[in-house]
């Protein structure tokens, strides 16, 4: 904290030391960086270290692009929360020259306008820097004096309106962010705000108001809006932690599976980025999964900085093998096949030179296939690619007297590779074959001759298994963003273990803080 501390004071005397020089220098005010507004969110996350509890298998990574894009959304929030902004009411008795004592009140002070210039974000060991500048801030409000003299014993009263500009305030706070059992709890270590200068300018009154207002209140008006922007902080500091506490712990994944979005460790601050690591794992709603993955937290030394993109989410393919485990426990993983595209396979006659016996023993009957899959499929991401094994069981069905008859079943090891895509806000996929094995596992019409058939077995793969796969696959797996953000022109890149997905981001429509939770899609159930 003393660190941060430290910095921050040296940066406001930098900024008064620069207009002492500007102004001695004689350089015009359009130059000179105190005439202007500095609001210094100066986020030092001094991240508390806390021993994980898990592993992450999902990171997600902010790079400048990406900071430069919250820094401006966190701002224009700031400022459109803020505004109007009512200040307490002054008042204080004065004694001018020639009239005596005088008592007067500021009513009705308020900040309607900030306007900011430019902006910067910075990360580092010592935190988050956001620095706005080159703004004023514009204040209304009505004044009403009142006296006697000593020659006229009735009270004399005036009142009117008046303006007040602001510039040079520098406002800034010291934060620091830690992970609470799977949720970032964000605390206020230091805030405040100095205004270095204020011009006022009355309607109406007389001259000696002017100059009574300019001593008794310039003071008086810099501390209220000091004090009402710091306390304003505040309110945003908790208003914002409370946000990051009700961002949720999991996502739905279709309606039997979620995606565990809870933190892991602590964020880690580079130079010109934040990484954030999330479990990730997909479980079923019913039951939490203790994973038995071992990984290890591997880190690529792909980064999608070189594709000037605002963030990297980067997969683990232990999340793709939690999503297969989970369906495969649920029994999602069978189905009926009765229509194809070549349906003449589907009715013995067309087996009559494959499985002569088949022909022989149901002739033009028709048949279903029950394709089971046999247990959880591997998935394995390499290099431009994601593989898959898939093992199932193919049980060959004859109808055959409005009876239901299981004649054969046919083992098959599938192997494919998948090319990934972004659906909306989720990652998708469709997957092709590669190559594949069958053997006979068991048969009530003899004897099969399996290289008979390969042939077969590859068109109903193809025709029946695959599209069937890729329709879901289609639907992907939600990816951890905020509410109300989308993906915008994402590219992914496949590499050692890990699916990454580079991309910008965008904020169609109006976005409400109180709204503020992951994004989810709804889907229908998977049969």
């Amino acid at each position: 904290m003393s660190n941060v501390s430290s910095e921050f004071t040296q940066f406001v005397i930098l900024s008064y030391s620069l207009n002492i020089y500007l102004s001695h220098m004689g350089l015009s005010s359009k130059l000179m960086v105190p005439t202007t507004l500095f609001i210094v969110l100066s986020l030092s996350l001094t991240i508390t270290h806390v021993q994980s509890n898990g592993e992450g298998f999902i990171s997600v990574q902010i790079f400048e692009k990406g900071l430069d894009f919250a820094k401006d959304l966190l701002i224009d929030k700031a400022v459109s929360s803020i505004i109007p902004l009512q200040l307490p009411d002054i008042e204080k008795t004065v004694k001018i020259r020639l009239i005596g004592k005088v008592h007067i009140l500021l009513s009705n002070i308020t900040i309607n306008q900030v306007d900011i210039a430019s902006s910067y974000v910075s990360t580092g060991e010592s935190g988050i820097v956001l620095v706005a500048s080159g703004a004023t801030a514009n204040l209304s409000m009505r004044w009403q004096y009142s006296y006697t003299t000593w020659l006229i014993p009735i009270a004399i009263t005036d009142k009117g309106d008046a303006s007040v500009q602001v510039e040079g305030m520098v406002v800034g706070l010291t934060a620091n962010l830690e992970n609470q059992e799977g949720k970032l709890k964000l605390h206020l270590l230091e805030c405040g705000c100095h205004v270095k200068d204020i011009s006022i300018k009355l309607d109406g009154g007389a001259s000696w108001l002017y100059q009574g207002v300019v001593d008794a209140f310039e003071a008086k008006i810099a501390s209220a809006v000091e004090s009402s922007i710091s306390n304003k902080i505040r309110e945003g500091i908790i208003k914002l932690d409370s946000l990051l506490q009700s961002l949720p712990e999991h996502i739905p994944v279709y309606s039997i599976a979620v995606l565990n979005v809870t933190f892991v460790d602590n964020p880690v601050l580079s130079n010109s980025s934040i990484e954030f690591d999330i479990n990730g794992l997909v479980t079923s709603k019913d039951a939490v999964l203790v994973s038995n993955h071992n990984h290890k937290g591997w880190k690529g030394s792909f980064s999608c900085s070189s594709l000037a993109k605002m963030v990297q989410i980067s997969l683990q393919d232990d999340v793709f093998n939690s999503a297969s485990f989970v369906y495969f426990d649920e029994d999602y993983m069978h189905w009926i096949v009765d229509k194809v595209p070549d349906q003449s396979l589907l009715n013995t006659s067309g087996w009559r030179y494959i499985a002569p016996q088949l022909y022989k023993q149901y002739p033009n009957d028709d048949m279903n296939l029950n394709i089971s899959v046999s247990s959880p499929p591997i998935i394995k991401v390499a290099k431009d690619d994601i593989d898959a094994i898939i093992n199932l069981d193919l049980t060959i069905y004859v109808i055959d007297a409005g009876q239901v008859i299981p004649v054969a079943c046919i083992s098959l090891e599938i192997s494919t590779s998948s090319s990934a895509e972004i659906m909306g806000n989720n990652l998708a996929g469709s997957i092709r074959l590669k190559d594949f094995t069958t053997y006979l596992k068991w048969s009530e019409i003899g004897d099969l001759q399996i290289h008979l058939l390969q042939p077969v077995m590859s068109t109903l793969i193809k025709t029946a298994l695959l599209p069937y796969v890729n329709l879901h696959l289609r639907r992907g797996i939600p990816l951890p963003l905020p509410h109300g953000f989308t993906l915008q022109n994402a590219e992914i890149v496949c590499t050692c273990s890990r699916a990454i997905v580079c991309s910008d981001l965008s904020l169609p429509g109006q976005y409400h803080l109180s709204s503020s939770h992951f994004a989810t899609t709804k889907h229908s159930n998977v049969t």
